[in-house]
């Protein structure tokens, strides 16, 4: 509860026995940023948070969803959380990589087998003690994995059906170091670039092809100019909703309650919704969406992102090393 400014008063109440922490609900505004596009898979996490966050708070929590990019963009988000100047903000995880490195273990090429393998790591004891950890070393609150999807491959130069058709292909990458690792290793030409200029490099052909989650590729209207659709699965991806320390302290015991529920039942709204589109999101795009699409071998990709996986395991910390034995052990 906020400290009341009329002293006198807060004195005569605090001698009464009338004022309690967190006992009292007060109106609260979270700001809640993500930089995609309206109707991409983090404005179904972000608007059904804002829904169930307001109803369960019994209307004592007012959420503004503040979408593509009005607040910042995912590159600065973390670190304003950091510093309390934004509330709350969806972010890839490959974006958190340089303010925590742990989560690169995550990032790492095919280190999930499946769904089932992705699932049970996130939302079981291994996920749990990664917020933990987030926490401690950041003092960000990671509210909910949500939707685990995978990264799907698009370029302007040539069909995939090999590794070797990724011989010197001009990729966009975040800036993050084992995306950048992993399309070297394929043979490509991996260019970092920020998101927000993502689109202009592909149209200008700063940069001949990219990687995103498939809602992203759809609801961006990459198949406009992207002729090249790859469902290569390389990278999984998650996109976690964030909260700053001081956005959490504005919250009563009862609030903070209803903002966490909010997030886990966002978080399985956002799993179930998303999971069921992504079929039907691959067929438009290589139906109604135009983009041409071929059988490739996978073994040599699967093949390259274990190289990667084993030697950012051999080169990190113990506690990296520690959280990739945690996931390749859950498969088991």
């Amino acid at each position: 509860m906020k400290t009341i400014k009329a002293l006198p008063l807060a004195a005569s109440l605090l001698s009464l026995g009338l004022v309690a922490q967190g006992a009292t609900a007060q109106d609260v505004t979270l700001n809640l940023g993500y930089a995609a596009a309206e109707g991409s898979t983090y404005g179904v996490l972000a608007d059904k948070f804002e829904e169930l966050a307001e109803e369960y708070s019994g209307g004592s929590i007012d959420v503004k969803v503040r979408c593509c990019g009005q607040l910042m963009g995912e590159d600065e988000a973390f670190k304003a959380m950091q510093l309390g100047t934004v509330d709350m903000f969806v972010i890839t995880g490959n974006n958190i990589s340089p303010h925590f490195p742990l989560m690169d273990a995550f990032v790492l090429p095919y280190i999930f087998e499946d769904k089932d393998h992705a699932y049970t790591v996130l939302e079981g004891e291994v996920g749990q003690d990664f917020a933990a950890q987030l926490y401690e070393a950041t003092n960000v609150h990671l509210l909910t994995y949500g939707f685990v999807g995978d990264r799907d491959f698009y370029n302007g130069r040539n069909p995939i059906t090999s590794i070797e058709d990724m011989q010197g292909l001009k990729v966009r990458v975040p800036k993050n170091q084992v995306m950048i690792d992993t399309f070297t290793e394929f043979g490509a030409a991996p260019i970092p670039l920020p998101w927000a200029d993502t689109p202009t490099a592909l149209q200008t052909g700063t940069v001949e092809g990219g990687d995103n989650g498939t809602s992203f590729i759809k609801s961006q209207k990459f198949y406009e100019f992207m002729p090249y659709f790859t469902v290569l699965e390389h990278f999984t991806y998650f996109s976690p909703l964030f909260a700053s320390d001081r956005a959490m302290k504005k919250l009563n015991d009862e609030q903070r309650d209803a903002v966490m529920r909010a997030a886990r039942e966002a978080g399985v709204y956002q799993k179930e919704e998303m999971t069921k589109q992504v079929d039907q999101t691959r067929d438009f795009l290589t139906g109604e969406g135009g983009m041409e699409t071929a059988e490739f071998e996978r073994g040599p990709f699967i093949e390259a992102g274990q190289r990667v996986q084993d030697a950012y395991a051999a080169d990190k910390s113990d506690a990296f090393k520690a959280l990739v034995e945690d996931i390749r052990a859950a498969a088991e």
